[in-house]
């Protein structure tokens, strides 16, 4: 990810199409074979302790996240990667993040929001998914409780056009750059150990 901009209110990030990734093995093998047996295996797998990692490059679209402190969501838009269009805002459920000394940690919740990019339509995400992490002991009570009440504070920032969602926030008009380098991953990226820290990354740069 590149940091766009490093606030109080929220931490905004961006990648764009060749940007490297860590991603589940399970992932990549579904994406790339669209065996959907395969993806399913992914819940138990994690809960079991065989959950793997292998690089991934991102491909087709740009992506800008806004990561609010403390919040158990993250409102993303994807733009198609051509001409910019928006394609549509997606709220990511997951745990509040987490610095670290390369970065920032969380952990996916799996149930997702898809709102069209008028903002005129929404539906649920993985809710089949989300329950079948609830039945495994991945999502405990904790984190449902917080989800639930994530829940309604996404649908009234949409409803009453706050944060991201509001007019004047520019997100619709948002490009990136293309003379952007490519985001890569650090060589040992499998390996680290990153430590938490409370250190502020503030180089947009980066």
């Amino acid at each position: 990810m590149r940091v766009v901009q490093d606030a109080d209110d929220a931490l905004v990030v961006a990648c764009r199409p060749g940007a490297e990734a860590l991603a589940a093995t399970t992932y990549i093998e579904a994406t790339l074979t669209g065996d959907d047996v395969v993806r399913k295996q992914a819940l138990p797998n994690l809960a079991d302790g065989r959950w793997t990692l292998d690089r991934w490059i991102w491909r087709e679209t740009v992506l800008l996240m806004w990561n609010p402190p403390e919040a158990y969501f993250s409102i993303n838009v994807f733009y198609d990667a051509a001409d910019h269009r928006m394609r549509n805002w997606y709220v990511n459920f997951e745990r509040p993040l987490e610095r670290t000394e390369i970065g920032f940690d969380t952990f996916d919740l799996l149930v997702d929001l898809v709102v069209a990019p008028d903002l005129s339509s929404w539906h649920w995400k993985d809710e089949d998914e989300y329950a079948q992490a609830r039945r495994l002991g991945v999502v405990d009570d904790a984190d449902h409780r917080a989800v639930e009440q994530a829940r309604g504070q996404v649908l009234a920032m949409i409803e009453q056009r706050q944060g991201p969602f509001a007019a004047d926030a520019g997100w619709a008009d948002w490009r990136s750059d293309p003379a952007w380098p490519t985001e890569l991953l650090p060589a040992d990226a499998l390996t680290i150990d990153a430590q938490t820290t409370d250190a502020q990354t503030t180089d947009a740069s980066r």
